[in-house]
């Protein structure tokens, strides 16, 4: 939300439609698979985000495959950001409560390796130079979730943009504990840095910004 505010064009890239992610017996994955994307683009509108992409693997088998580095790749290379933000493919618990999502490690380990080397590297995934991709190098990596973070963000002027659309995602989220969880642990954030509430992230700066056109 701060980056939509300060006019930064946003991208979400979603490796899957999350459409296995439920025990209900009513709701089919084809059906959880349409509210799953309703909600994500709802909350992407709440948050000022421009392009929401499917890449539509099955949910709840997500592997760091070759394939999906070559499809986050070509997205890296076609919407060109300056930051990727990811979450930790080394983080297997939170807390004494909560196990990372394997999806999620997957996600991200995928991600980072689309970043470097493969979105920089010219003959990395030569298809998508033949697809008129040229490669492109992030300038930084913003990882959540992180037991090492090294940046504070301070989100107090959006927290509520964020619970809302959090809130958004009323299959999984909605109005309940959930939800009221999430803004303490910005809160919590927040106080070990002298702030209202903040998002905490380790920040990897890759390529410093030296007014130098990129080379492709």
């Amino acid at each position: 939300a701060l980056w939509a505010r300060a006019g930064c064009a946003i991208c979400y890239v979603l490796c899957t439609r999350g459409d296995r992610g439920s025990n209900d017996p009513q709701v089919t994955p084809w059906e959880l698979a349409r509210i799953r994307e309703q909600e994500q683009r709802a909350a992407a509108a709440i948050l000022g985000v421009q392009e929401v992409v499917f890449l539509d693997y099955p949910d709840g088998t997500l592997e760091p495959t070759l394939d999906l580095r070559r499809d986050l790749t070509r997205e890296i290379r076609r919407f060109r950001p300056e930051v990727v933000l990811c979450a930790d493919p080394t983080v297997r618990f939170y807390g004494d409560r909560y196990t990372n999502h394997p999806d999620h490690r997957a996600a991200a380990s995928a991600a980072l390796d689309a970043v470097f080397p493969s979105a920089e590297t010219r003959y990395i995934f030569p298809e998508l130079l033949a697809a008129g991709l040229e490669p492109h190098r992030v300038k930084a990596v913003y990882i959540h979730g992180s037991p090492e973070p090294n940046v504070w963000i301070d989100i107090k002027p959006v927290l509520e943009i964020k619970a809302r659309a959090l809130a958004a995602h009323a299959s999984q989220i909605g109005e309940g504990p959930a939800l009221k969880w999430v803004q303490e642990m910005a809160r919590e954030e927040g106080r070990k840095r002298g702030l209202e509430a903040a998002e905490a992230y380790r920040r990897m700066v890759l390529h410093e910004d030296d007014g130098h056109e990129e080379e492709g």
